[in-house]
């Protein structure tokens, strides 16, 4: 029995309300703040979900391997779309706080939860092409819902809100495209030890990237408006990043065949250290497109990747555990680089960044012949 293309595209529109948790409302957060009572925190409305993520995830990685995937996919569909659309009739920092938290909480459940029902029904070189177009439908709906968000902001600042109803859609299409039960795929018994060695090694390699990869987005729409750039030409320039990690993303898995894990993650972060390097010096539009894409790549070879090894290296037993694992370190990242706002210099950041980069490469490289895992 296999997954049809119905339940192929269900679990892929789940994965785009990963990246929809902030997308949503970044485009009015001017606007939503206030209107919030959030005052000068406002920036907390994107942030938060990251946190939130950080500490329910453990939580759903043991509902995950105590009552299946699928249970706690529909559970934290419709706990995503409750907090989601319900964000917009509380008012208050604690209220909004406490709802934005649980929100991200329920943001990794589906994201772990859903990498997990893909485990199931894939495997091989079919399971790296699926997380493949995972990565890529997270990508293009952070390109989408940044549009559609700023669209509906401009209608009234509640109705981006509308957005998080998706996970009711999704939790209505679960039941009747993703079967409850089908094709288990065969598991090898990994010691639980070794598996929790190996996973360090993907939670470092998930959180430098997240991390490497946000710090970009943080600090390129200050460093644009510095360099006369407007925001709509900054927003131009963010979407390109995204739709070359889309394409990045489906041509991974011919980079691993030709070469191996290791080396494509460590193509990501070399191509990481060179969009830093560019947006840290150069103004044109040339350039500029260029660092775009080597942006675009780092994030498509890197994560889709990492989010492979995951399920790789896991069995049925601790797949929930390592997947929640994995959602923590993405979610790290993304919320560690909140704290790079606080930096004077920007170009300090991009160098700083750029260097470190450089410094995951040359350790990847030195480990090529190994899997990324170990």
């Amino acid at each position: 029995m296999r997954l049809s293309r119905r339940g192929e595209f269900t679990l892929l529109l789940a994965a785009t309300l990963t990246i929809m948790v902030g997308a949503a409302l970044a485009p009015g957060l001017n606007a939503i703040g206030p209107a919030l009572g959030m005052g000068d925190y406002a920036p907390l409305l994107i942030t938060l979900p990251a946190l939130g993520a950080i500490m329910f995830a453990p939580l759903f990685g043991k509902l995950i391997d105590a009552f299946g995937a699928r249970p706690v996919l529909l559970a934290s569909l419709l706990g995503y779309c409750l907090l989601g659309v319900g964000g917009a009739l509380l008012h208050g920092l604690v209220w909004i706080t406490l709802d934005r938290i649980v929100l991200g909480g329920f943001t990794a459940g589906v994201m772990a939860a859903g990498t997990a029902e893909i485990s199931r029904w894939y495997s091989g070189k079919a399971r790296l092409a699926m997380i493949a177009k995972q990565g890529m439908a997270i990508e293009l709906g952070g390109v989408i819902f940044l549009f559609i968000g700023g669209l509906l902001s401009e209608l009234h600042w509640q109705a981006p809100f509308a957005l998080y109803a998706l996970g009711l859609i999704c939790a209505l299409l679960v039941p009747l495209s993703v079967p409850s039960e089908g094709t288990r795929i065969p598991a090898p018994e990994a010691d639980t030890a070794q598996a929790t060695a190996s996973m360090r090694p993907v939670m470092l390699s998930t959180f430098a990237a997240m991390g490497l990869f946000f710090s970009m987005v943080v600090t390129l729409p200050e460093l644009m408006s510095q360099r006369g750039y407007g925001e709509a030409e900054t927003g131009y320039l963010l979407s390109f990043i995204s739709l070359v990690a889309v394409i990045a993303a489906m041509l991974m898995p011919k980079m691993v065949s030709r070469t191996s894990e290791r080396s494509t993650l460590g193509i990501a972060f070399v191509c990481f250290a060179a969009a830093h390097g560019l947006f840290s010096t150069v103004t044109g539009t040339v350039l500029l497109a260029s660092a775009a894409i080597c942006a675009g790549v780092g994030f498509g070879f890197s994560i889709p990747l990492l989010n492979h090894a995951t399920v790789e290296i896991s069995n049925d037993r601790n797949r929930g555990r390592n997947l929640s694992l994995f959602a923590m370190a993405v979610f790290g990242g993304q919320f560690v680089t909140s704290a790079l706002t606080l930096l004077p210099s920007q170009v300090t950041t991009l160098i700083a960044c750029a260097l470190l980069s450089l410094l995951a490469a040359l350790i990847l490289a030195l480990k090529a012949a190994r899997p990324v895992c170990a």
